[in-house]
C-alpha cells in the first residue's frame, strides 16, 4: 500500500517567509530552503533579523491570515485523499500553520513548533526531530508503506531520496541540476499523472 509525504510551502502554499518579507520589506526574509540548504543557519538568520526589526509573532500570523493556498492546491489534495493516505511534512511550525491548514480542508500535518515569550517574541524554535522528513519517510516504510514523495526545496531531499518514488514540485533551478534523478512537475495535472502511473504500474 502507498502513502503520500508532501511538503506544504512551495507545494501547496505560498512561502510564509516571503510573504512576511514582502509585508515587511525586509529583503533577507525572502530567504528559503530553496537558497539555503541548512536550515540551523537559515532559522538563526531569520530570528536574528526578527530581533532586530522587533517583529512578534502576532506580526508573522497577521500576514499568514492573508494568504490562501496555492491556485488549485486544495482540488489537488482532496483527490489525493481520496485516492491515498496523505501525510503534510513540514519544516513550518504549528503556530504558523492552522489558518493555511483549515483552508485545505485539515490534512494530516507534521511539523515543529516555536519558543514564544509572553510579549509575543519568538526565541527559538524547536525541531519535532532532526532530519524530520527523511526520518517520516523511513518510518511509514517500516510499517511496509511505500512512498510517494513531493517537495521543492532543499530540505525535502532526504525525504525524496528515501521515498520509492520521489518527485520535485515546482522546484528553483538550482535544485534541478543539483539532483537530476528526480522527475519534475510543474502542475498539478502532472502531477496527478505521475501518482496515477505510479499506482496503475504498481497494481
Amino acid at each position: 500500500m502507498y502513502i503520500v509525504c508532501c511538503d506544504l510551502e512551495g507545494v501547496f502554499t505560498p512561502e510564509i517567509w516571503i510573504n512576511v518579507a514582502k509585508k515587511t520589506g525586509i529583503e533577507d526574509l525572502k530567504l528559503t530552503t530553496r537558497d539555503i540548504s541548512d536550515y540551523d543557519v537559515l532559522m538563526k538568520k531569520r530570528l536574528s533579523i526578527l530581533d532586530d526589526n522587533n517583529l512578534t509573532i502576532h506580526d508573522i500570523t497577521d500576514v499568514i491570515k492573508t494568504m490562501d493556498p496555492l491556485e488549485g492546491a486544495k482540488e489537488f489534495l482532496t483527490w489525493l485523499r481520496s485516492e491515498l493516505p496523505v501525510v503534510i511534512v513540514s519544516d513550518t511550525f504549528v503556530q504558523f500553520a492552522g489558518p493555511l491548514m483549515e483552508k485545505l480542508g485539515q490534512p494530516v500535518l507534521f511539523c515543529n513548533h516555536l519558543t514564544i515569550e509572553p510579549n509575543g517574541r519568538i526565541s527559538d524554535y524547536n525541531l519535532r526531530q532532526h532530519d524530520g522528513k527523511r526520518k517520516t519517510a523511513n518510518a511509514l516504510k517500516s510499517l511496509n508503506y511505500k512512498i510517494i514523495a513531493t517537495g521543492d526545496s532543499y530540505n525535502d531531499i532526504t525525504m525524496l531520496k528515501v521515498a520509492d518514488n520521489g518527485i520535485l514540485f515546482r522546484p528553483p533551478a538550482n535544485v534541478v541540476k543539483e539532483y537530476p534523478q528526480f522527475p519534475v512537475t510543474t502542475e498539478y495535472s502532472e502531477l496527478k499523472s505521475i501518482i496515477e502511473k505510479i499506482l496503475a504500474d504498481d497494481s
